[in-house]
């Protein structure tokens, strides 16, 4: 027996519509400049804290929410600078923050090549673009 049910709605409902509202940031990471795992995770998290500034000055409300709900990253894959790129273009499309890092290219990828591309907003809008991308 329920035992969750109060006024004609259930726990569970309550939690699919939390899920409605949740935001989160994907990482794409282009898959084809072969970049180590050190210098991806610092390519993340050069996208991460791009993502971070921008919401603080644009969407401070988005960003309490997200930072509230334990800050979900998730890291997916592309395969190269025109997926990316095509990426990029569709989240700015639905207002979605979206910011592509280059490389300062003093180690192992050339300068100013795009390696990771960070989207955040509600998932509902961020899944619309990037549900279709492999996890990293």
């Amino acid at each position: 027996m329920w035992r969750g049910l109060q006024n004609g709605t259930s726990n569970l409902q309550k939690r699919a519509d939390d899920v409605s509202t949740w935001h989160l940031q994907v990482l794409v990471v282009r898959t084809d400049l072969g970049m180590s795992t050190g210098k991806i995770a610092a390519q993340c998290s050069h996208a991460t804290l791009a993502c971070y500034k921008t919401l603080q000055l644009s969407n401070p409300a988005l960003l309490r929410q997200w930072e509230r709900a334990g800050q979900t990253k998730v890291a997916l894959r592309c395969s190269g600078e025109n997926e990316l790129l095509e990426l990029q273009a569709q989240a700015r499309g639905l207002n979605l923050c979206a910011r592509s890092i280059q490389d300062a290219g003093r180690t192992q990828i050339a300068a100013g090549s795009r390696t990771v591309l960070g989207i955040a907003g509600p998932s509902r809008l961020v899944n619309q673009i990037t549900g279709k991308l492999r996890l990293l």
